[in-house]
């Protein structure tokens, strides 16, 4: 494992409350993921609502994440073999800059009026290509730069800065959207991934962990087989996984905001930055405590109940009438979301050795990605035949069903307790 190097003259109360950024490398990355990740949010902001008015469709919303999950199912493998062949962080320099130019080519042809659902749906695979190589080489990262007694507090960190740009994004698209303003939120996107470089340039090489045998990983079908054997054939990774993509394919309900604001609450487009900050801003409250609260027992048990109460707010989301209590439920909807994932990723990372993380994130990501997109797509259907609310109600009562089964079969993830101190494979 790659050393850290720590800040002797940090503030330590400071520190000892977030140890991870004591680590320069992760803290480097974690700082440009924050300034990009508001770009990003804001984009995806946009992004549905200049779709919905070219449209005035929830299907054509729906469509966006189906365009968005076809390639990271096709191409996530391969960019988990990649991430663990090559310098991750090399990768990551490659795709963000195929994420920085799709921001500039929406925000010219916006500008330049040639934008269209058909345009949208193809920069949407594009980008959906870009992160099925960019996510597993980012994520199988963070256990390289902080040490294994750090790495619960660096994925909370993470949540941390996802959850605020999940919050400021959206609220800072829907105040240039209320101006006439949705090409500039993808031109600022694309200024935001200048962050990322600089920290990418700044970071020490993560040349690739070799094999028992001192082999490296290669590309091919064996490295993929190689990957999917080992996630397949361990029992608690298949159950976080199972969770992972039920739950959010029938709780998906971020697609289908802009009808929410529009048609249901009528709280126009600044109602609709906020109703997309809502649960972000739970999630974040969430993220802070628990970067700072002591370790949590039973993580296996916290994960099933956590998934419980997000099924449950999203039925109350999708029956409410009131702007006050739909921001209510989104809050809860966040905050449990963030508890299960901060813990689920937490136990993959420690279950995988280095040299698999990256085909084993893969794997991940076409459940934790492919869940919630193909749940936009399930939804823009549903939401055509049974109405907006009755599609996301009946989508937590979906949530709430799949995680009884899981609760009920999964003996390994619910009794599962994590051991902090044990040695990082």
């Amino acid at each position: 494992m790659i050393e850290t190097e720590r800040l002797p003259d940090a503030p330590r109360s400071f520190m000892n409350r977030f140890p991870a950024l004591r680590s320069r490398d992760y803290r480097l990355l974690w700082l440009g993921q924050g300034v990009s990740g508001i770009g990003s949010f804001m984009q995806v902001a946009a992004l549905n609502w200049q779709l919905y008015l070219l449209t005035g469709s929830a299907l054509s919303l729906g469509m966006i994440g189906l365009f968005r999950v076809i390639p990271i199912v096709l191409l996530s493998l391969i960019g988990g073999a990649v991430a663990d062949a090559w310098d991750r962080r090399k990768v990551m320099m490659v795709t963000q800059t195929v994420l920085m130019l799709n921001a500039l080519a929406l925000g010219l042809l916006t500008v330049t009026h040639h934008i269209s659902a058909p345009i949208i749906y193809l920069l949407t695979v594009v980008g959906g290509a870009a992160m099925a190589f960019d996510n597993p080489s980012r994520q199988s990262l963070i256990p390289r730069l902080v040490p294994r007694e750090d790495l619960a507090s660096a994925l909370s960190l993470n949540s941390i800065v996802f959850r605020t740009s999940t919050i400021a994004g959206p609220v800072l698209a829907g105040l240039l959207i209320a101006r006439g303003g949705i090409p500039i939120t993808y031109f600022l996107n694309a200024a935001s991934f200048v962050a990322v470089f600089v920290a990418l340039v700044m970071m020490r090489p993560t040349p690739p962990t070799l094999s028992e045998s001192g082999e490296r990983s290669q590309v091919n079908l064996a490295a993929l087989k190689e990957g999917l054997l080992f996630v397949m054939s361990t029992p608690l990774l298949v159950w976080t996984l199972w969770l992972d993509f039920f739950a959010t394919f029938f709780s998906s309900a971020s697609s289908l905001l802009p009808i929410f604001a529009k048609d249901i609450l009528h709280v126009g487009p600044r109602g609709y930055g906020v109703l997309g900050a809502a649960d972000a801003i739970g999630a974040l409250l969430v993220g802070l405590w628990m970067s700072v609260a002591k370790p949590m027992h039973k993580q296996g048990r916290v994960v099933i109940w956590a998934v419980i109460v997000y099924g449950a707010a999203t039925i109350v989301f999708g029956a409410s009438r009131s702007f006050a209590l739909s921001l209510l439920a989104l809050a809860v909807v966040g905050g449990a979301d963030a508890i299960s994932t901060i813990l689920r990723q937490t136990i993959r990372q420690l279950m995988t050795p280095d040299r698999l993380r990256g085909r084993m994130t893969s794997v991940n990501m076409i459940f934790f990605m492919g869940g919630p997109q193909l749940g936009e797509f399930e939804t823009g259907v549903a939401a055509n035949l049974l109405g907006t609310p009755g599609a996301v109600i009946l989508g937590g009562v979906a949530c709430l069903a799949t995680v009884a089964w899981v609760a009920a079969k999964g003996t390994v993830l619910r009794e599962y307790e994590f051991d902090a101190e044990a040695k990082i494979p």
